[in-house]
């Protein structure tokens, strides 16, 4: 019986040695793929390097903020006479050319105004009214005219000029600018490949950055009184520089 028990015994360990041995040479074998697929794709090495396009060019939208300010000894006749000089000065506006859809309200308001003596005491003395427009527009050459249009008509605040780009134009050109900066980029990893014996053979990846634009700060503000010589008032849009950068980690081989 002892020779029965001990031949079972020989027979369950010698199973679950061959289990063992099994198991343990499935998940070497299984290692072993997944190692050289690993080394596989670790053969290259990586470069990483960056590309930049850049242009100038004319903006092709103006906003420009004028407005009128009026005082008086009642709200009522501050309102009124301001009310009268932005209907002529809008009325003037449309004449030379500005489109009804241009034009929006940017600001309104209705303020007393108050003469302090040495007491600290506040005397009201008068309301000021002040009425401000927006003009948005394509036509950017007609700003000069717009504005001594404008005075000439009783506005007497030019609130801001600011030149800009269109979004749809601004995005054309962005995208324009993608093919040149990966270019750039290319050129710059095949100068350092080569100069340590190597060559570009594939890309890993690449990152088209957001693209930035220089736009010059909006001109500021200037009363009517310095609008009233002739002739015509200068106003130059200046050119704005645009610029789209790429980071490209190209995969490099012998």
């Amino acid at each position: 019986m002892y020779k029965i028990l001990n031949a079972t015994l020989i027979l369950i360990i010698t199973t679950i040695v061959c289990l063992s041995l099994n198991i343990s040479s499935h998940a070497q074998s299984s290692q072993g793929n997944n190692t050289i697929i690993i080394s596989n794709r670790d053969i290259n090495g990586t470069l990483s390097t960056s590309g930049q396009a850049m242009i100038k060019m004319k903006p092709d939208k103006v906003t420009l903020s004028l407005g009128v300010e009026t005082t008086n000894k009642t709200a009522d006749a501050a309102l009124e006479s301001n009310s009268n000089l932005m209907n002529k000065t809008l009325l003037a506006l449309k004449k030379v050319g500005v489109k009804e859809s241009e034009i929006n309200t940017g600001s309104f308001s209705i303020s007393p105004n108050y003469n302090y003596t040495q007491s600290g005491r506040g005397d009201l003395i008068g309301f000021t009214a002040r009425n401000s427009i927006v003009i948005e527009s394509f036509n950017i050459n007609a700003t000069s005219n717009w504005i001594d249009t404008a005075i000439t008509s009783g506005a007497n605040n030019i609130n801001s000029i600011d030149f800009t780009i269109s979004n749809g134009k601004l995005e054309q050109v962005k995208n324009s600018l993608i093919k040149p900066a990966i270019d750039n980029a290319k050129e710059k990893a095949n100068i350092a490949a080569s100069s340590l014996g190597l060559k570009i053979i594939g890309i890993k990846s690449i990152k088209v950055l957001e693209s930035a634009t220089s736009f010059p700060l909006p001109q500021a503000g200037f009363a009517a009184k310095t609008l009233t010589s002739k002739p015509s008032t200068p106003i130059i849009p200046s050119e704005q520089t645009i610029s789209q950068c790429v980071d490209i980690i190209f995969l490099v081989g012998k």
